[in-house]
């Protein structure tokens, strides 16, 4: 008779906050909820579950017979549900405080929704680093999952991974199962068999050995092929019946029987690290394309079996530097987790905590991991991720300054290292706009918050170099693009879009705005959209700056001394708020010693994220209001004093006013990203881009002024509507 064995089945689901409700629905119905229909069937099949925060929200409000489903199945001991920050962070992007507030906030809510103890936690994307064990562990947390190759990293060999180990961090304690990388090959993608068989070979060699499985849910019905292979090809069914025949000496069963009744193995310390995948993405494109291709080489040793589990790629915090993006909102997100903590502090108006503590909840939504990195599927590249952790920061923001005490109309300056670069940015803000200010950085604007909608729009991604598109070349006219389509687990490539090798191209410099340009005279917009004809050195050098403040008008002054050419010429630019007209920026820009008789031509870079190009009610408009086009239209304009930028479904019309008028070009900023359903044309922003040419006058001095205002009545107005149709009473149909 075979040696008997533990089996722990653990899945992962989660959507992040700022998914589309369709994606939402289309995972319940086509993996959560079948899944549990089947489970149903078999009681002598349990499973561990965890639900991210995000998702048991929207699954609360939309299918509570989903939430009464999992009450019943944990009532009957079949589901242990595990617990973990609420809102599934990567624990090492937020600071501490967060990190222990949102897993004691689900703990509760959990506990208190299911009727249930809640013992374990998923770590989000597995990303770990020993510290994390004493946080867990003061969160009330006793035991957690990981992979086998945070393990392996730690010297230990395949055969010791068949159980638990205790780790501390302070004195601290924490069991730590280790996950089965065979295992999430296997399941659900080979015949039930092989997992069965997988299963036996280790109880022959390791009797009362404990085997762990942990991952997505979403590998049961969303990811691609995945629903026809699980559910009318009868995988899972046919799983689940294999585990019931087998059950004699395969004992299915939770993390907590198996803590309760299993002894660990030993202690560990596990170095800092991910899944296996996760530690390569995290690498420079070019680094990664190395390191893929030391790999496949390495492969042919001899002894590569030995070899294998000492050799590490990358780790989780560097893609706040592959991607400044990514930083810049990681560091927006650390400066309101700083001020909720300081409004929090000391005695507190008790009228000001209910705002404090929902400001915190938005800051904890604010935190999910998914826009803040990019693997497999699009993560950093998806929009409208991006806009969500945006809109849920600048609600916190907004919500905090309420709490203390701002009211009506107002204006503040300030100067601090905003996005953690050791250098000082401007922060320029009031009751309707929130702008950010990089000296640094060639003066660039890179965030600009319209608090009416809580969008940043400059929350812009810039292009650039992938491993991926290597592949997409390599394929070119080979690939299908059928829409929907998915990546061919036998290595076929989808195309969302046809030609998408044609439409790779890359940035040289920010894709912000007051982006400023000393351009060739005459250039065409082709040859500035391929990055030709750039002169002097504004773009991207280092602006000087002072503040001004009043209780009426906050500015930001910069200058700098370059070069145009031979030429030493001085750039001031001065960025303005004022409280009566708090939904206007205005921008003038005054070029000075300038070469008397010497053509320029001059141009001020404006992107504006959050917008999406194609749909008819976005689209450009000129100074006499007429129609220029869809969002993703290329201008190249006669010299006017106004465009503007419309997006009625996010109730936002953007206008840009020029003293001096000025052509226009324009032209959609689109990257092309990899996703679970193949690879795909993203529109990230709209480049707006007036240019002046004319001939310096005698005094070397040329001068303009931007306005930049926005006009968010629309929204404003259906928010009324709809307030004042939650608040309507109730129609009497007996009169």
């Amino acid at each position: 008779m075979t040696a008997s064995v533990r089996l722990i089945l653990t899945l992962h689901n989660h959507q992040p906050i700022g998914n589309f409700d369709g994606v939402f629905e289309a995972a319940y119905c086509d993996s959560y909820a079948p899944f549990l229909e089947l489970l149903d069937e078999f009681p002598e099949v349990p499973v561990v579950l965890h639900i991210s925060g995000s998702l048991l929200e929207w699954l609360t409000e939309r299918h509570p017979e989903y939430i009464d489903r999992v009450r019943g199945l944990v009532a009957r001991g079949q589901v242990e549900l595990l617990g973990g920050p609420f809102y599934e962070p990567i624990l090492a992007s937020i600071p501490r405080r967060d990190r222990l507030g949102q897993m004691k906030a689900y703990k509760r809510h959990l506990e208190q929704t299911f009727a249930t103890r809640v013992r374990g936690m998923w770590v989000p994307e597995r990303v770990w680093e020993q510290s994390f064990a004493g946080d867990i562990a003061e969160a009330g947390i006793e035991y957690t999952l990981l992979d086998d190759t945070h393990f392996r990293n730690a010297g230990l060999h395949d055969d010791e991974l068949h159980g638990y180990y205790l780790t501390e961090e302070s004195g601290r304690l924490l069991k730590v199962f280790a996950g089965g990388e065979r295992l999430r090959y296997l399941i659900p993608y080979a015949d039930p068999y092989e997992t069965i068989n997988h299963c036996r070979s280790i109880a022959e060699r390791f009797p009362n050995a404990v085997l762990i499985f942990g991952d997505d849910g979403e590998k049961f019905g969303v990811w691609p092929g995945s629903k026809d292979l699980v559910y009318r090809d009868g995988w899972l069914r046919r799983f689940f019946t294999a585990l019931r025949e087998n059950r004699e000496w395969l004992n299915v069963t939770t993390m907590s029987e198996t803590v309760d009744r299993v002894s660990p193995l030993g202690r560990i310390y596990l170095p800092d690290g991910s899944y296996r995948e996760m530690t390569e993405w995290a690498l420079p494109t070019e680094r990664q394309t190395h390191f893929r291709e030391m790999i496949r080489g390495q492969e042919q040793r001899h002894d590569w079996h030995r070899v294998k589990q000492f050799v590490r790629a990358g780790f989780w915090r560097n893609f706040l530097v592959k991607y400044p993006e990514a930083n810049e909102m990681y560091s927006r997100m650390m400066q309101v987790s700083q001020r909720v903590e300081e409004a929090s502090a000391g005695e507190v108006d008790p009228r000001a905590l209910p705002l404090i503590e929902e400001a915190r909840r938005e800051l904890y939504r604010a935190q999910c991991n998914c826009p803040y990195w990019h693997g497999a599927f699009g993560g950093l590249y998806l929009p409208h991720l991006r806009n969500a952790v945006y809109s849920k920061l600048i609600a916190a923001d907004t919500l905090l300054e309420e709490a203390a005490g701002r009211s009506g109309r107002w204006v503040d300056i300030k100067a601090d290292d905003f996005n953690l670069d050791a250098r000082k940015e401007i922060r320029l803000a009031g009751d309707r706009l929130v702008a950010y200010l990089a000296p640094s950085k060639g003066g660039h604007l890179y965030e600009l918050d319209v608090r009416a909608v809580r969008t940043n729009l400059l929350a812009t991604l810039n292009r650039r170099p992938e491993p991926y598109h290597d592949r997409i070349r390599q394929h070119a006219g080979q690939a299908s693009h059928e829409g929907g389509g998915g990546v061919d687990p036998n290595g076929g490539v989808r195309f969302k879009q046809p030609d998408l090798d044609q439409k790779l191209q890359y940035d040289t410099w920010p894709r912000k705005s007051l982006v400023d340009h000393f351009l060739q005279p005459g250039l065409s917009r082709e040859a500035f959209v391929n990055g030709h004809g750039g002169l002097g050195d504004f773009t991207e050098g280092v602006y000087q700056s002072k503040l001004r403040r009043s209780d009426e008008r906050v500015e930001a002054c910069l200058w700098r001394d370059g070069y145009l050419g031979p030429y030493p010429v001085k750039v001031t630019k001065t960025v303005a708020l004022d409280a009566g007209d708090g939904s206007t920026l205005d921008v003038t820009y005054l070029l000075e010693n300038l070469p008397a008789g010497l053509p320029i031509h001059f141009a001020v870079e404006f992107n504006f994220a959050a917008m999406p190009a194609g749909p008819h009610d976005r689209y450009f408009y000129g100074e006499h209001g007429q129609s220029l086009g869809t969002l993703d239209t290329r201008l190249d304009t006669e010299p006017m004093s106004r465009i503007g930028l419309v997006d009625e479904w996010l109730g936002v019309d953007a206008a840009l006013d020029s003293s001096e008028p000025a052509s226009f070009w324009t032209m959609p900023i689109q990257t092309v990203s990899q996703s679970e359903s193949g690879f795909e044309l993203v529109h990230q922003s709209c480049a707006v881009i007036p240019h002046w040419q004319f001939q310096v006058p005698n005094d070397g001095c040329w001068r303009v002024r931007l306005s930049l205002s926005f006009d968010t009545s629309a929204t404003q107005a259906r928010e009324l509507a709809a307030r004042a149709i939650s608040h309507r009473a109730p129609v009497d149909a007996t009169r």
